[in-house]
């Protein structure tokens, strides 16, 4: 072994973040260098439906928020159409259906300003409740973690829904349910996510 390489240091070991954020959510790591910053805006000002607010933290198995958290949000417009580049069923015109969020630095808060999304069929032509996917990543999570969010004004719709229905037990399905509420005039559903513990969300192996 060389000489000179005694006196290098080992690069910190990082599974996912703080790196993970220069590189996907720069101007929230504090680099402004993109013209447009990536994911940020997911339905667009021309997306029809009902404008809401999604807003949460990721909660580790001792109770206490994670601070460097990343997510990915996907989902369909109001009238259940995804933005598909090879085409599909036509959405408004800047509509993305996906964006890209991460924890507050400080509060391990996380929020989003979407349309609530309508009605999708799955791959056997199955009607599924109105939800949004989601993925996260953070430090100490060696592969992303997939999950849903369902709504709890869309009981009926729930009921129905053939992911939800997989799921065995009552509560556990009560971990995709995100709750609505009021602030200001405009609705807002809260959504945490617990990654260990006796209330743990449901993650997906997809």
């Amino acid at each position: 072994m060389p000489q000179s390489l005694h006196y290098l240091k080992e690069t910190a070991s990082q599974t996912a973040g703080p790196y993970v954020h220069i590189g996907l959510a720069p101007k929230a790591a504090g680099f402004d260098i993109y013209k447009r910053e990536l994911g940020w805006d997911i339905a667009g000002p021309n997306a029809k439906g009902e404008r809401i607010r999604i807003e949460g933290s990721v909660i580790d198995g001792m109770g206490a928020p994670i601070k460097d958290a990343l997510l990915e949000l996907w989902q369909a417009n109001s009238e259940g159409n995804y933005a598909h580049p090879q085409g599909g069923d036509p959405v408004e015109e800047g509509f993305r259906g996906w964006g890209r969020v991460i924890t507050d630095f400080t509060t391990g808060d996380w929020g989003v300003e979407t349309v609530k999304p309508g009605t999708t069929l799955d791959s056997r032509g199955r009607p599924q409740a109105p939800h949004i996917t989601l993925w996260l990543v953070a430090r100490g999570i060696n592969v992303g973690l997939n999950t849903r969010l369902y709504f709890s004004d869309e009981a009926e719709a729930n009921a129905a829904d053939p992911v939800l229905n997989m799921i065995e037990w009552e509560h556990r399905r009560a971990t995709l349910i995100a709750q609505r509420s009021q602030r200001d005039g405009k609705p807002v559903y809260r959504f945490d996510i617990r990654l260990q513990g006796e209330a743990e969300t449901v993650f997906f192996d997809i």
